[in-house]
């Protein structure tokens, strides 16, 4: 099922995009180029990856022709034509840089979480997300997670409940944090709760929490908590948390884990190589 385009969060950043680049106009083409001339311009991929946001270029461009080639999830290799935009020139070259800077950040998040999504297919992990997000980019962002065969984590502070060590130091402890939340949760959020050893896992265990993080654990500690874990008949969910890698994941998969957290799917992500041609 293909996830649904953040189109309103989209249109708020294009707007702001444009004016930051545009403003009161390119004046290099204004002074270059013939008036009302036509021209057909096409996206074309510079290296391989997986293709998201492309519901983006009907958000730039208006009174020109869109011709899509494939859609967002597309497996691209060099030299792949991704699409064919037709309109006056100068249309096409003011929202250039806007179009493929949205087209190129969300087709770099698609294509890192693919490659995790790659690593761990066969087990039953998923990779999440996180909130090391580009300020006012997470929907759009969160979609192309989607889009590369992530899953989403929280999209806010609202949505979920997660007691981080923060919260743990200032409650008093994990459990001193559970039970405070419990208390008010009358929205029944789910509730997930970071850990950073052995025993305040135990000491969780029982209590019905939805979820345990394990923060920067090593293998052989992850394993015992795994073990720990099915032995108590707890059905809580484990997630993994803490400078993973590709080279990682997959042995953390193994042991048994739910879910694998990568911040570095949004956080610090190589944009695809797109480009535009007349």
């Amino acid at each position: 099922m293909q996830p649904i385009f953040p189109a309103h969060d989209a249109q708020t950043l294009i707007r702001l995009a444009l004016e930051e680049d545009v403003r009161s106009g390119d004046v290099t083409s204004l002074w270059t180029l013939p008036a009302r001339q036509v021209q057909t311009a096409t996206l074309i991929a510079k290296e391989a990856g997986i293709v998201a946001g492309l519901p983006i270029i009907p958000l730039v461009y208006e009174n020109v022709e869109i011709n899509l080639n494939m859609q967002d999830g597309a497996k691209v290799n060099p030299g792949d034509k991704i699409a064919a935009i037709t309109g006056e020139t100068k249309t096409l070259l003011a929202g250039e840089r806007v179009m493929l800077n949205f087209l190129q950040q969300l087709s770099g998040v698609a294509t890192i979480t693919n490659k995790f999504a790659q690593v761990l297919a066969g087990t039953k992990t998923k990779v999440l997300d996180t909130r090391k997000t580009i300020p006012g980019f997470r929907t759009l962002q969160k979609y192309a997670v989607l889009v590369g065969g992530g899953s989403n984590h929280r999209m806010g502070l609202w949505d979920m409940v997660l007691v981080k060590d923060n919260h743990v130091a200032a409650a008093g402890g994990v459990v001193e944090a559970w039970n405070a939340v419990k208390k008010q949760n009358a929205q029944n959020l789910k509730v997930e709760i970071e850990v950073e050893n052995l025993e305040q896992l135990k000491s969780l265990l029982g209590l019905g929490v939805n979820r345990i993080m394990l923060d920067n654990m090593d293998n052989k500690t992850m394993q015992e908590a795994v073990r720990i874990v099915k032995e108590s008949g707890d059905p809580v969910e484990l997630e993994a948390s803490g400078n993973m890698t590709l080279e990682r994941v997959k042995e953390i998969a193994n042991i048994g884990f739910d879910f694998i957290s990568v911040g570095a799917l949004t956080h610090s992500v190589k944009a695809l190589d797109i480009s535009m041609r007349i």
